[in-house]
């Protein structure tokens, strides 16, 4: 029965995912915070994990490993389904050369060297001072909440290693959506402003 193979390779693969997924590499969240600065809201987080023997021969060898760190801040409503209030995607990609045995980080056009694998990971497990929203984005009086999480971005390996990644668990490393609730401090008041100004010419 055509139907009947087709719905058991579907079945297949399904099982074949959930293996991978219970069996990968994990990266904790160990901590996520917003903060109100004169840009915007920033985001400082704190990432525990790993490289398995897999990852560190690849990056030893010349394969670049790319990170993302995706945010999310989400507005709660229990009439319709959540309002996303701003979105922000980060890459970061590690990588070795061998000519001056040095291990890079770079994120658009910041770059940064290390001597050893350690202080490059030590570097990418935190995240400071993320602009993630704007100060342009108008956010209410209301409570929301913020999601953040890293992962190995597959999608960006050679072509090569995206299909041996498809089916090994030794280069699935992700974590969970880490969720804190967050309410934006209130905007100062035209008073205020005033009151402030005034103050400031006593002086």
């Amino acid at each position: 029965m055509p139907g009947f193979a087709f719905l058991t390779r579907i079945l297949v693969v399904l099982a074949l995912g959930a293996a991978l997924a219970a069996q990968a590499d994990e990266i904790e969240v160990r901590g996520a915070r917003l903060s109100s600065t004169e840009e915007g809201l920033v985001l400082d987080a704190e990432f525990a994990f790993d490289f398995n023997p897999r990852l560190a021969e690849a990056i030893a060898n010349g394969v670049p490993l790319y990170f993302a760190v995706e945010f999310e801040l989400m507005r709660p409503r229990w009439y319709w389904f959540d309002e996303k209030s701003a979105s922000k995607r980060m890459q970061i990609r590690l990588s070795y050369h061998a000519m001056s045995r040095q291990y890079r980080l770079s994120t658009g056009l910041l770059q940064q060297s290390f001597g050893s694998l350690e202080e490059a990971l030590h570097v990418l497990r935190r995240v400071r001072n993320w602009l993630v929203v704007d100060h342009t984005a108008m956010l209410g009086n209301a409570s929301y909440e913020a999601a953040v999480r890293m992962r190995l971005d597959i999608a960006q390996l050679p072509k090569p290693f995206q299909v041996s990644a498809l089916t090994s668990p030794e280069w699935h490393l992700e974590s969970q959506w880490a969720r804190f609730a967050f309410r934006p401090p209130p905007a100062p008041t035209a008073g205020a402003d005033a009151r402030e100004a005034k103050g400031a010419e006593a002086k």
